[in-house]
């Protein structure tokens, strides 16, 4: 499950990296949250932070504070789902969780039509039978640099005959390719 999803992470990043050869634009620094501003359930989860708060930079300020949000809109089932990502994340060497940080910067450095399709294109990947997203993993593991970048080809060009909605834009054709 992690190597698929890291292979379609890294499918999805090297589209849109091609696509958007583009430095993404530098980061906005959210406001900072005020303590007050939590919810008292809020306050309750994030309380071994209250002494510190206020010294705490605005964006983990933010991931706190969403996260807080979001842990408690969750189900027993979804907590104890997301209490075995975490210790899975945990056990991951450093230099593998410095690499998924990475990519999952670049993720959000895509414009969100780009996430979109990446997203969708997960979910596709998703409801293929098991067996052919194995096959679909070693078919990728054994290519060489050259093939690969002939794969993404064909997806893109696979992509771009699909029918669309109708009002739907057309992908503007990809830009030459640039080493990553």
């Amino acid at each position: 499950m992690k190597a698929l999803r890291s292979l379609l992470v890294v499918l999805a990043l090297a589209l849109a990296t091609s696509a958007y050869g583009q430095s993404p634009p530098p980061p906005q620094t959210p406001p900072n949250v005020s303590w007050s501003s939590l919810s008292s359930d809020q306050q309750r989860l994030l309380s071994r932070f209250s002494g510190q708060w206020d010294s705490l930079p605005p964006q983990r300020q933010q991931a706190l504070a969403n996260g807080s949000r979001r842990w408690l809109t969750m189900s027993p089932e979804q907590r104890d789902a997301a209490r075995d990502r975490f210790q899975r994340w945990r056990a991951l060497p450093p230099d593998r969780r410095a690499v998924l940080r990475q990519r999952w910067e670049q993720f959000h450095a895509l414009p969100p039509e780009r996430q979109q399709a990446v997203r969708e294109n997960f979910r596709r990947f998703q409801r293929l039978p098991p067996a052919r997203r194995q096959e679909l993993r070693e078919q990728w593991q054994r290519a060489t640099p050259q093939q690969r970048q002939q794969m993404l080809e064909r997806m893109r060009q696979q992509r771009a005959q699909r029918p669309r909605p109708q009002g739907y834009p057309r992908p503007r054709p990809p830009p030459p390719h640039r080493p990553f």
